[in-house]
């Protein structure tokens, strides 16, 4: 008796944490973005909520059977998943055959139109949820604590307001651009406009640049993107509802960068930095990789990924990147799909998908050749190491532009690179031992805080489940209009 007793309480304390747990409904965005909000899903698992994800049918990576979640499959329709295999070969072909403004316009409507498709299936798939009697008295009858949801898209946002749960974005981007703008104050004169590789520190003509740049984006955005969201909230929720005021009633800002990459800018008491929530310590590396990194010798390895979407170039650019390889000492582990390239080195070992982070955390990793999506240039930060920059498209030429400022970066224009010129970048970063240096110190201003990111990520999901909420942290700005809030009114009634 005394041992069942025992045995008895240590079920009962081993089963309390999840029992205590709270419940989450989890709205994603597929492709890069899934890859960070899994580690957020990973660790409230390991914590013991109950998370249930929310996926559309012809998901890329989301998984319909997983031991961290619930899944609920809905019909999103037909889905161009060859978006991006024909995107980036057009957009490459552009820019090698000279940029002209008509080209670029022509280029970013179709980019425009295409995302305005994406956002009216999220739109239809939100409304085919919304409509499912069944399935919508299920999600009230689960009383979920919190949505958590990554506002590139909006349909956890608009499930969140249907359901009246308060919410939690996992952000960088919302379909109105980098999330700062749509939550905090942002003075043209010193915050610079994505897409324009600006620093905080403009001359006049690049504060121009920088004004009607936002203004073309604002205007783009209302005829691409609003649409699809107006006519939904004005169907689902009246017409004195809009997208843009249930989107700034988000509860918590969880961003995904802090002030080691970020410039100085305002922010909100409901913004949470994150950044480099998603990197950690590297674990050993595979023995055959481990046997390739060694053989290096002093010299150490480079390694090249160009992220989970784009795994080729041009067949010319991949020949001339072979062959600038092919002539340093070093060892390069390089993520290609597709054909070898031509010319390619003993000292180059292709593969079809690597451990990028335990492999930046490798001490012999020298370099990092990148693309500059936030995942890798944030891992980059973690570990140390400095980077060749080969933006290709979205927000990687302003992500390498700030690593740029900072001494830690040479990027690489893929409109003029060749064999030579990307040798000799390469040979500038591997021998010029500042953008190591500077890399480090920032490597180090990351880990120099009283809590690690993905630990305050957590602490702020389950605030905001304890308190069902976080009222008192939403500015009460957004509720004025443009007038109110510049004191426009003020100003006319004291000038008369």
């Amino acid at each position: 008796m005394h041992h069942s007793a025992l045995l008895g309480v240590l079920i009962l304390f081993c089963s309390l944490p999840r029992s205590l747990g709270g419940k989450l409904l989890v709205v994603p965005v597929d492709g890069s973005h899934w890859i960070n909000m899994k580690v957020l899903i990973v660790e409230l698992h390991s914590k013991g909520h109950d998370v249930t994800v929310v996926r559309g049918s012809s998901s890329w990576y989301i998984e319909e059977h997983s031991p961290l979640y619930t899944s609920i499959t809905v019909d999103i329709g037909e889905f161009d998943d060859e978006f991006m295999e024909k995107f980036l070969p057009s957009l490459l072909k552009m820019q090698r055959q000279g940029r002209s403004l008509w080209n670029e316009l022509a280029l970013a409507d179709e980019t425009y139109q295409r995302f305005k498709e994406i956002h009216e299936q999220i739109c239809n798939m939100t409304a085919t949820m919304f409509e499912n009697e069944t399935l919508m008295n299920s999600l009230k009858d689960a009383e979920f604590d919190v949505v958590l949801t990554d506002p590139a898209f909006g349909g956890g946002v608009l499930l969140a307001h249907r359901l009246g749960l308060p919410l939690v974005l996992n952000v960088r981007w919302t379909m109105y651009g980098e999330a700062h703008f749509d939550i905090a104050p942002s003075p043209l004169s010193y915050i610079p406009v994505t897409g324009l590789q600006l620093t905080d520190k403009m001359t006049f003509t690049q504060r121009v640049m920088n004004v009607m740049t936002r203004l073309l984006i604002l205007y783009k955005n209302s005829k691409y993107f609003e649409n699809p969201y107006r006519e939904f909230t004005r169907k689902y929720f009246g017409p004195d509802v809009s997208f843009f005021s249930l989107l700034q009633n988000t509860d918590i800002w969880l961003m995904r960068n802090d002030f080691t990459f970020e410039f100085p800018r305002p922010t909100m008491p409901n913004v949470v930095y994150m950044g480099g929530f998603q990197c950690k310590p590297a674990k050993p590396l595979p023995d055959a990789l481990e046997e390739f990194v060694q053989s290096s010798g002093e010299h150490g390895i480079i390694v090249m990924t160009l992220g989970t979407v784009f795994g080729q170039l041009l067949s010319e650019l991949n020949d001339d990147i072979a062959a600038a390889f092919a002539q340093l000492p070093q060892k390069v582990i390089w993520r290609h799909t597709g054909p070898p390239p031509a010319n390619l080195g003993n000292n180059t070992m292709i593969v079809s998908w690597l451990p990028q982070n335990d492999l930046l955390g490798h001490p012999k990793t020298k370099l990092f050749v990148a693309h500059g999506g936030t995942n890798g240039v944030q891992e980059a930060i973690y570990h140390g190491v400095p980077i060749v920059g080969l933006p290709l498209a979205f927000d990687q030429p302003d992500n390498l532009s700030r690593m740029r400022a900072k001494g830690t970066t040479k990027i690489v224009d893929i409109a003029t690179m060749d064999r030579n010129v990307f040798l000799e970048a390469l040979k500038e970063v591997l021998g010029n031992t500042s953008y190591r240096e500077n890399m480090k110190t920032l490597s180090k201003l990351h880990h120099d805080q009283p809590m690690k990111p993905l630990d305050r990520a957590m602490f702020w999901i389950e605030f905001v489940m304890r308190n069902k909420g976080a009222a008192h942290l939403r500015t009460q700005s957004f509720r004025m209009s443009w007038i109110e809030y510049h004191s426009v009114d003020v100003i006319l009634t004291l000038i008369d």
